[in-house]
């Protein structure tokens, strides 16, 4: 059974075009990946956005760590843009 989250997805939803990095933060296993790099993606696929628009960064992977500062976030060349 898949719990869809309507409250958090309709907060990201609202500000999905406002050019902003979304950063969800929470307690350890609370769904917020699945939230993310299921939910969040399924939608953006169903709008229409193409696969190659997306970036999907897991911040508590070692190999990730410089992301965790915001200002290499905003650097497209830091990410793949």
């Amino acid at each position: 059974m898949e719990y869809a989250r309507k409250q958090y997805m309709d907060q990201l939803i609202r500000k999905k075009d406002n050019g902003r990095i979304k950063i969800i933060t929470g307690l350890r296993r609370s769904g917020k990946s699945y939230l993310l790099f299921v939910l969040y993606r399924q939608y953006l696929l169903d709008a229409g956005v193409a696969e190659d628009q997306m970036v999907g960064i897991a911040l508590d992977e070692i190999q990730n760590a410089k992301y965790r500062n915001p200002f290499e976030l905003e650097n497209p060349q830091a990410v793949g843009g």
